[in-house]
């Protein structure tokens, strides 16, 4: 289907015609008339499938077609500063030709954002896009008016739910009116998100597109490495890389990527560190200078795994084993983005295998498993019974021919 058939108005096709949209992906296809007929949905589609135009453009259309002044029209709760900055960004963007205002509501210290935001949020911006714990803080002083509320939006649901936010979200649903659209958007489907939603939706339609597998061109391989070579093995996988485009390592834990920031720099290595409990500006300032090129690596959390729009990624490092076999896709889903080609490194300690197992399980597919190269040390020996025997190991980096 493409977006010319559907029923938009002129002044938003104007605007979907200006970003380059022309065929709508799978979730957009069967999301969008879902939301125009104003019917509860739940949504399970991965990062990366087009889950923000799927609910942006028809409750752009709707606000568009009944413009109501100095009141909020629609509630996007997002787990992160950057998705809140980000999906922002993209309703400036597609309501360019349309009379729709939007703020982003998120946490920080800095005195002028809280400002900029009770100022739109008293005024009345048409879509607030807000974090939880921020958007709870401006509750508490009764400037915000959330009855007007036609729909509320939660995106990456399930992310938020791992950040404990349940309790949140539903004291934000309370103060929102019960006839209301409500839409849940999620990258998976726990016992957790389907109590989220009997609690908040009403006879909600399904949407269901099932994870894809990691693509082909992206270029899988893991290295069985100890904890403590970790650091070492990864600046023999950097050195003499300068031409690397950009390169994300993945960390499950924020101390974790403390601490190999660290060492990184230690060793001239240029990169930034990202994670929930950096000043905003300082997030801000480490994305905007990897996107510009001027940072080559940037450690982080899985953060950046959802949502955060990132082009250009040569290669990914997953520095732990991600705990979730669908981050595993989340996170290498990062490189080889609109028919480029990418490569994805996995460095599984002795403690990772029954985790790796369960990836290889879920894309359908096995890996192929290197040892660390003897000068780093030893390696952890992976179990026999799923291990393949590869014959003529090569070197999996040569370094760029001057």
């Amino acid at each position: 289907m493409k977006f010319t058939d559907i029923n938009f108005t002129d002044y938003l096709q104007e605007g979907i015609e200006a970003m380059g949209y022309k065929d709508c992906t799978p979730i957009q296809e069967k999301s969008i008339p879902v939301i125009k007929e104003r019917k509860d949905l739940i949504a399970c589609a991965q990062t990366g499938t087009g889950k923000t135009a799927a609910f942006l453009l028809p409750i752009l259309d709707r606000i568009s077609q009944c413009p109501e002044d100095s009141k909020i029209r629609a509630l996007i709760i997002v787990p992160t500063r950057e998705l809140a900055l980000q999906i922002d960004q993209q309703v400036e963007g597609m309501s360019y030709y349309c009379n729709v205002s939007s703020v982003s509501v998120y946490g920080g210290s800095e005195s002028d954002i809280w400002s900029r935001q009770k100022k739109a949020l008293s005024s009345g911006a048409d879509i607030v896009v807000a974090t939880p714990g921020r958007l709870l803080q401006h509750l508490s002083f009764n400037y915000v008016d959330l009855s007007n509320i036609d729909v509320v939006i939660l995106d990456e649901a399930d992310r938020m739910l791992d950040m404990g936010f349940y309790e949140d979200i539903v004291k934000i649903i309370k103060e929102t009116p019960n006839e209301r659209q409500t839409l849940l958007f999620s990258a998976t489907m726990p016992p957790k998100i389907r109590k989220l939603a009997n609690t908040i939706l009403k006879d909600p339609e399904e949407v269901n597109i099932a994870i894809s597998k990691p693509a082909e061109k992206i270029l899988q391989v893991a290295y069985m490495v100890f904890n403590q070579n970790k650091v070492k093995l990864i600046q023999s996988l950097l050195d003499g890389k300068d031409y690397l485009n950009g390169v994300i390592i993945f960390c499950s834990r924020k101390s974790d990527v403390n601490e190999l920031n660290l060492a990184l720099n230690r060793l001239n290595i240029n990169s930034a560190a990202i994670h929930s409990d950096l000043e905003q500006k300082d997030r801000e300032s480490a994305l905007l200078e990897f996107r510009s090129h001027k940072l080559q690596v940037l450690v982080a959390t899985d953060i950046l795994a959802r949502g955060i729009d990132i082009k250009g990624l040569d290669l990914v490092i997953n520095y732990n084993v991600p705990s979730d076999a669908a981050d595993y896709v989340h996170r290498v889903g990062r490189t080889a983005r609109a028919e480029a080609s990418g490569i994805a490194i996995t460095l599984i300690s002795d403690s990772d295998q029954n985790e790796f197992k369960d990836i290889e399980t879920l894309i359908e597919r096995e890996i192929l498993k290197l040892d660390t190269p003897l000068e780093i040390g030893s390696s952890p020996v992976y179990s026999p019974k799923t291990r393949k025997q590869y014959k003529g190991k090569r070197q999996f980096f040569k370094k760029k021919k001057k």
